[in-house]
């Protein structure tokens, strides 16, 4: 970050846009403050378009005067329940939005996020901001146009890489329990760290995020999963004790058990691993939330077995059946997405069967099959996926991992969709033996494709038809 005097900032703040919104405040002789993430972001040197500004008074009324000023190019959209105004304009090839609001003051009841809201001052609306550095505000009016004003010391905590609230935690979560899930946001987007006061009202709070809408949480938790580094998030959230509440099967694999001088590994701790092992490859996020749900059906499949240790039969299967119902829980879209994800969790532990043995082409062809276009990041997450500490070990999966990447491309540009379909088709098999959809429909379909994608023969209309003829008669079909 870099630090910045008032007079630094006012040249920082010399654009036309600035200089404006300063003019229509002063002609209506209202104070005027940018605040919040846009100056946060001045001094962490992050471009930013998106001004959010308070005025002492209307803030409806400076948007107002604002559009008036920059014309018909400008868009003013005026919310007058919420006090609220933004005005959308493109100025010198740059489009802006500019959020007003009056400053205010809010006061919460126990059971709800929405607060009653008052006039205020500007130190009011300081008061009830989330964090210190979100409550930084720069005066824009001409008199004192790029005057800091920090009553919370938010340009100190930002220079030391520290969340803290503006007020006593307690206060401000309890107020706005979202605030919670902002706050390890902020903290894993920032590399920061939480300040120990703000931490511990973390933890005896965290029940209050149950008034919280899954909507809001499910928000926050991507910004969390889209982090450069998103362990950190999933780690405060578990010493916390937010993500028992809000994804309970996720902080159940938090515990490493023992019998017999044998314990298996921590399995939250090596999905985070290789959920931060994906986010170094790929910004798909929902790539990165099959990371984080790959190994989520262990929990329910742990076994122990006196002759092999600690197993977990299935837990892909498993895992795969939990996925929309965790879906549906935190709002996450139930459509092609969900499908994605389901479709990555059961797979996942195919392409390690096959760098684990012999790399054989009907493995791959099979996976290649059960895959589709999603082979390629199956494969981002299966590598992902491979922590082993035994160098030896890790080095051997990897290489067949490249094998397998290599028989997979050979494929691709054989043009595998047309490798992998039999040439005869369901319809065709109805009609030659006078079938209705059926089971023995199926038998026959299942068979052609096993031999095509084991290679036993060519794709191929002779071959194929001599197979599918041998068939029928061991079903005495014909």
């Amino acid at each position: 970050m870099k630090l910045y005097s008032d007079e630094e900032l006012a040249e920082i703040l010399d654009q036309e846009v600035f200089h404006q919104i300063s003019e229509a405040a002063d002609r209506l002789g209202l104070e005027c403050y940018v605040v919040g993430g846009y100056v946060r972001d001045i001094f962490l040197e992050r471009p930013s378009n998106d001004i959010d500004v308070v005025v002492v008074g209307s803030g409806i009324a400076v948007a107002e005067e604002l559009k008036r000023m920059v014309g018909r190019k400008a868009h003013l959209s005026v919310f007058r329940n919420f006090g609220t105004a933004q005005v959308k304009f493109r100025q010198k090839g740059i489009e802006y939005e500019v959020e007003f609001v009056g400053a205010r003051k809010e006061s919460y009841s126990h059971d709800s996020r929405k607060p009653v809201v008052e006039d205020g001052t500007l130190e009011d609306d300081q008061n009830r901001r989330d964090f210190t550095i979100n409550a930084m505000a720069i005066c824009l009016n001409r008199d004192r146009f790029g005057e800091l004003v920090d009553p919370f010391n938010g340009l100190a905590d930002l220079e030391d890489g520290i969340i803290a609230t503006p007020l006593e935690p307690g206060i401000t979560f309890s107020d706005d329990p979202l605030r919670m899930m902002r706050c390890i946001r902020f903290a894993t987007q920032l590399n920061f760290v939480i300040e120990d006061e703000t931490f511990e009202a973390l933890e005896r709070m965290a029940d209050r995020i149950k008034i919280v809408s899954g909507e809001r949480i499910k928000d926050e938790l991507n910004k969390i999963m889209l982090s450069p580094l998103p362990s950190r998030g999933f780690v405060d959230l578990q010493r916390s004790g937010l993500l028992n509440i809000i994804m309970p099967e996720l902080a159940a694999l938090d515990i490493v058990e023992q019998r017999n001088g044998r314990a298996h590994k921590n399995n939250f701790y090596h999905t985070l691993e290789v959920l931060d092992n994906v986010a170094r490859h790929s910004d798909n996020l929902w790539l990165r939330w099959a990371a984080l749900m790959h190994d989520i059906g262990k929990t329910k499949s742990k076994r122990w077995d006196p002759a092999i240790g600690w197993t977990f039969h299935n837990h892909n299967i498993i895992g795969a059946k939990m996925v929309p119902q965790i879906f549906r829980r935190l709002m996450l879209p139930m459509d092609a997405k969900m499908k994605y994800v389901q479709k990555l969790v059961d797979l996942h532990m195919r392409p390690i069967a096959i760098a684990d043995d012999e790399v054989t082409d009907s493995a791959v062809r099979r996976l290649m099959n059960d895959a589709g276009e999603d082979i390629d990041d199956l494969m981002t997450l299966c590598e992902a996926d491979i922590t082993s500490k035994n160098e030896v070990r890790k080095k051997l999966f990897l290489e067949n991992f490249r094998m397998v990447r290599e028989k997979l491309a050979d494929l691709k540009e054989k043009d595998y969709v047309r490798l992998l379909q039999p040439v005869i088709d369901g319809n065709e098999i109805m009609e030659m033996f006078h079938l209705k959809p059926s089971r023995e429909v199926g038998v026959l379909k299942q068979y052609l494709k096993d031999a095509v994608l084991d290679n036993r023969v060519e794709n191929e209309r002779e071959p194929l038809m001599q197979l599918l003829m041998e068939k029928a008669r061991q079903m005495k079909l014909i």
